[in-house]
């Protein structure tokens, strides 16, 4: 099941699974020490893939001028538990129909991690520049027409 939510809407509850998610997937399992919290959660939309009340996957959806120019999708994860199950293009699927709805036609714009450019490529995006490190870790832009 999926929901997705101003942050203005979350409860606590469902704002501590999401950051403990986050937590857990780019800082504990990828060793990468960075601020979380960058401010932008105020005003996103927080799409989660709920399976039996644990968070399963999870976006940050961004409006125009939020982090890009474009409209954006990132914080993208599948917790370790429900990998390879499929769900990660499911996830994909809906933030990026929910984008759609929330903000409207126009590209979609992500800052991705290099090891994953074939599976967004999957859906349409094509990178865009050079890599960069972001963090430490090899990252490209990314643009979905």
């Amino acid at each position: 099941m999926f929901t997705c939510q101003h942050f203005s809407e979350l409860s606590p509850l469902v704002l501590y699974k999401i950051m403990k998610a986050r937590s857990e997937v780019f800082v504990v399992e990828q060793n990468c020490v960075y601020l979380d919290a960058d401010g932008k959660d105020l005003n996103a939309y927080h799409l989660v893939l709920w399976q039996d009340d644990k968070v399963a996957g999870y976006t940050r959806l961004l409006a125009p001028g939020v982090s890009y120019d474009e409209m954006s999708i990132g914080r993208v994860l599948t917790t370790s538990q429900f990998r390879n199950h499929g769900f990660g293009k499911t996830l994909m699927q809906q933030s990026i129909e929910e984008c759609r709805h929330l903000f409207g036609t126009g590209p979609i714009v992500i800052g991705a991690q290099m090891y994953l450019k074939r599976f967004y490529e999957s859906f349409g995006f094509i990178q865009e520049g050079d890599m960069y490190l972001e963090d430490n870790i090899p990252h490209i832009h990314m643009r979905l027409i």
